[in-house]
């Protein structure tokens, strides 16, 4: 199993930048891709971002291409989304999760973390 927690969500105005960290326990965090979703309120969860366990592979939600970019540091067991000219419809809880397979991350994850806020002014 891995446990994950995030952090890094914040209020930000239209055009900034955020910088998400997921930290994960466990020793097999290299074995897992990584992904995040995000979920504003009353809509339906999003995939947003999804690596590789070995960080070569990633995948972006077209909303997303170009803006915003996942990595992560298997070496401290983290990883991460730097958000880019961020705009009002990307407020969001945004989760981070862990799944078996890359396929799989890009629809859902098998391990969650609570989510972090993340609100964007006009």
């Amino acid at each position: 199993q891995v446990q994950l927690v995030e952090s890094g969500g914040g209020l930000v105005q239209a055009g900034g930048s955020l910088r998400l960290s997921c930290a994960a326990s466990g020793r097999t965090f290299s074995s897992y891709a990584m992904g995040w979703f995000r979920q504003a309120p009353g809509k339906e969860r999003e995939f947003v971002a999804a690596i590789s366990w070995s960080g070569i592979s990633t995948y972006y939600a077209d909303s997303v291409k170009g803006r915003f970019t996942i990595s992560r540091d298997n070496a401290k067991n983290t990883v991460y989304l730097q958000m880019n000219s961020l705009k009002p419809e990307d407020t969001a809880n945004y989760y981070c999760a862990a799944g078996h397979t890359i396929v799989r991350i890009t629809t859902n994850g098998d391990y969650w973390g609570q989510g972090t806020q993340v609100t964007v002014s006009s």
